[in-house]
């Protein structure tokens, strides 16, 4: 008999891609194990729809008013149709002032907002409402009130969060429903309280798995859209991403940014005497050299055919040069016929080179590999213009 847990794993699976990896479970978890291209696209998708849902909120709330109008009495009416404006404008400050810029804390900032708005009108119309003696038809008007939590919760699930922001997120919002309840302790209905406390609690179980099963299939499009699927690495278009926000990061912290771009030395050759099932399959074990051997902060891309680019942030010209040679040193992998793999290397870096976008950064790198390839193959060129082309790299281990 299969345990309750199984049970419930199984239950999830089918909620989830067939394409999300083990690896990537984690990624549903917690947010800082993203990485930067999800990071950012899912931060811009968090604020476009914090945007659509603000400009519904700010059409949609002024509207009702006209029911306040209708069934409340005169004092009562004015202080919640004044309410209702005051969140009309905050709604649309947020429209106006919040737009996607990448930043998954700017998403954090605009999710806030979007949910303390409402929250602020529920807790000061929930406390208004209780101070008043109530008619039959407008007491059931009252009631729609009390449902602006549950609506809330379920707002959550147009948006890919990790179990933990959705966690944090309906925590403040069941929160915000107790401190409703305590304003108005005197004149609060328990059990109808109590009632919409514990669907409150249901409808936020089923958010969380909206939110997750978006997230997963969130992860597993970017992966397939950024990744280049022979030998893993970064693609160029993902890649062209991943610099840009690299230099501006380097930018804005005065820090050092190395841009390394090898091409694999004979590399036709391969694919004219073996095949070219032969030359993706040495593309494929050099790929996996190099994510095995770099630092987790730096990112490879395939650049085209055999041109990879290493992109180091926080490094500088000597510590980008050790890190290439300790992964030269452990073998880029080998030739069909068991000869070590060797690469030709440009080495470039933000502040020692003085580049001013991540394009010349990069076209610094392209020119000082041709001149490593021009003076002899299986060197690392780090200069070039006083006529120099770089020392000769270090014999890799033999692949036989």
């Amino acid at each position: 008999m299969p345990s309750l847990i199984d049970l419930l794993r199984g239950r999830l699976a089918t909620l989830l891609p067939s394409e999300l990896r083990a690896e990537e479970l984690v990624k549903l978890l917690l947010p800082h194990r993203h990485s930067m291209l999800l990071t950012q696209r899912r931060a811009t998708l968090i604020v476009n729809r914090v945007r659509l849902l603000a400009f519904l909120f700010a059409v949609l709330t002024p509207i009702w008013g006209l029911v306040d109008l209708m069934v409340f009495p005169y004092p009562l009416w004015l202080s919640l149709v004044t309410f209702r404006l005051l969140a009309c404008a905050a709604f649309a400050c947020l429209l106006l002032l919040h737009r996607p810029n990448g930043s998954l804390y700017g998403a954090y900032r605009a999710v806030a907002c979007l949910f303390a708005i409402p929250t602020l009108f529920y807790i000061a119309s929930h406390t208004l409402l209780g101070g008043y003696q109530l008619t039959e038809l407008s007491a059931v008007a009252a009631a729609g009130y009390a449902f602006l939590p549950l609506l809330l919760m379920a707002g959550l699930a147009i948006f890919p969060l990790t179990l933990l922001e959705n966690a944090v997120l309906a925590s403040a919002l069941l929160l915000a429903q107790a401190v409703a309840a305590y304003l108005s302790w005197a004149t609060l209905d328990w059990p109808s309280f109590a009632a919409v406390f514990w669907l409150a609690l249901l409808i936020a179980g089923v958010t969380a798995l909206a939110s997750l099963s978006q997230l997963a299939f969130m992860i597993v499009l970017v992966r397939q859209a950024i990744r280049d699927p022979l030998t893993g690495t970064f693609a160029r278009a993902s890649g062209q991403e991943i610099l840009q926000l690299q230099w501006d990061t380097s930018r804005r912290h005065d820090t050092g940014l190395a841009v390394a771009l090898l091409d694999l030395d004979h590399f036709k050759a391969i694919n004219h005497r073996f095949g070219h099932e032969a030359g993706d399959a040495v593309l494929r074990e050099f790929g996996r050299h190099l994510l095995a051997t770099l630092r987790s902060t730096d990112s490879v891309l395939r650049w085209g055919g055999e041109a990879f680019v290493i992109i180091m942030p926080d490094t500088d010209m000597d510590q980008a040069r050790l890190v290439l040679d300790r992964m030269v040193r452990r073998g880029l992998g080998g030739r069909p016929d068991g000869t070590p793999l060797t690469a030709s290397i440009g080495l470039a870096e933000r502040c020692r080179d003085f580049t001013e976008s991540s394009a010349e950064l990069m076209a610094l790198a392209d020119r000082r590999m041709h001149l490593a390839k021009a003076s002899g193959r299986n060197r690392l060129c780090t200069g070039g213009e006083d006529g120099t082309a770089g020392t000769a790299l270090a014999e890799p281990p033999s692949h036989a």
